[in-house]
């Protein structure tokens, strides 16, 4: 066969014209659709090259139209709607997805109007910049983080477009990614976590349960989301244990989903607890059972059998942290405040931490937390100073014959160190 000027255009050994070409993947069999013909819709062989274009161009057309793999005129904002989203929904937790939702608002917002194989180069370039521009510069004002995370969302539904062949290519992969900000997680110290539970009152129900939860998230480091899902039956006083099993996903206190697993498949573990801890929780479910809580399936951190959430929780970090003129911490800095403590007060090891924080591995524990081990060689660095005995040979041992430096006894008086010639 011989090729022709037009793509998929081809002359056999006879000089006949006709056309072949692949039209994508079948989405149920998998397989690659080809096509191929020699005639055109009236059923007439092809008497020039040209001819054969135009049919073939109506067939790409007509088997596009029927089959939905390409709709030339489709938005971004009715691919979004009717085909990335949705698919997205089954792919994910309900909690993930609410976050992720504002993303898409934005992406729409942007891109909406625009068919989605119009959206080019410039387009995506002017998005990034748009994202990471102040707002009193006409940009969007958000944090490298949060524009990072916006501008990855719409990357990952032009991969899905990609996938389901509305495109040929994902023109946002030629725009440079948005790269992660560099965050520090505010954490207390230990001196600050004490000034804070200072300022706690105890002696009312509310007041107990704020310390109690403070408590409970700086001496054991569980997430969020595994501390409010915490009931009484995680709790063995008895062993000193508390078993960390399940996380809540929550809209409001009276909407809640108490899941069995964590964040991920490590993230199950059973934690030792101290001794004060114990005490505090066995004392805080006497105070429970006092008005008719603290079962086996009530919440640990609660006080009217509803869940604590997390703007509760941040609201008594804040309240508690400017009586204690201390810079306040969200939830996830008692987190960090607990690696902190252990690290700092008895340096432990990477291998414990990391079992504690439930990571999958010591490396996670490291990419978050290594920073907390600097200042930690001092000690050692005491220890080395006057370790080793210096002592040098009176007399040089060693026959050197090249000019790569010169003998002290061959220098003048005048251009010897001060010290050498006072010794001299």
């Amino acid at each position: 066969m011989s090729k022709t000027k037009y793509p998929g255009v081809f002359i056999d050994a006879k000089g006949n014209f006709y056309y072949e070409t692949e039209l994508g993947t079948d989405k149920m069999s998998g397989k690659r659709v080809r096509k191929k013909g020699r005639k055109d819709s009236q059923g007439m062989p092809f008497s020039t090259a040209f001819a054969a274009n135009k049919e073939l161009t109506r067939v790409k057309r007509e088997y596009h139209k029927a089959h939905g793999f390409t709709n030339f005129r489709m938005t971004y904002r009715q691919f979004m709607k009717d085909a990335y989203i949705p698919a997205y929904k089954t792919d994910v937790e309900e909690s993930t997805f609410a976050v992720r939702n504002r993303s898409f608002d934005i992406c729409i917002a942007r891109f909406g109007d625009l068919l989605l194989r119009d959206i080019d180069i410039t387009d995506v370039q002017n998005f990034r910049t748009w994202l990471l521009t102040d707002e009193k510069d006409g940009g969007a004002g958000y944090s490298q983080g949060y524009a990072g995370l916006v501008f990855g969302c719409f990357r990952k539904s032009l991969d899905h477009a990609v996938q389901m062949q509305y495109l040929s290519s994902n023109v946002s992969k030629r725009v440079k990614a948005i790269p992660k900000a560099k965050s520090s997680v505010p954490f207390w110290t230990k001196a600050e976590f004490e000034q804070v539970i200072a300022q706690i009152c105890i002696d009312d129900i509310y007041g107990h349960l704020n310390f109690v939860m403070l408590w409970l998230y700086f001496l054991t480091g569980v997430r969020v989301n595994e501390g409010t899902a915490l009931w009484w039956r995680d709790v063995d006083l008895a062993k000193k244990q508390l078993h960390v099993d399940h996380m809540l996903v929550m809209k409001n206190r009276h909407d809640w989903e108490r899941h069995d697993y964590t964040k991920t498949d490590s993230g199950k573990r059973i934690l030792t607890l101290d001794d004060d801890t114990v005490a505090i929780l066995r004392r805080w479910r006497e105070v429970q059972q006092s008005f008719g809580l603290g079962g086996v399936d009530d919440f640990v951190m609660t006080y009217d059998g509803l869940p604590m959430t997390k703007s509760t929780i941040s609201r008594i970090i804040h309240r508690y942290a400017k009586l204690a003129q201390v810079h306040p911490v969200e939830g996830k800095g008692l987190r960090h405040s607990h690696a902190s403590y252990l690290i700092n007060e008895f340096n432990v090891s990477v291998l414990v931490l990391s079992k504690r924080l439930g990571h999958s591995s010591p490396e996670i524990t490291l990419k978050h937390y290594s920073h907390l081990w600097g200042g930690l060689d001092a000690d050692i660095a005491e220890q080395i100073a006057g370790n080793i005995t210096i002592k040098t040979a009176g007399q040089n041992q060693v026959r050197f014959v090249g000019n790569q430096a010169v003998k002290y006894d061959q220098l003048s008086p005048a251009k010897l160190p001060a010290k050498t010639v006072a010794e001299a």
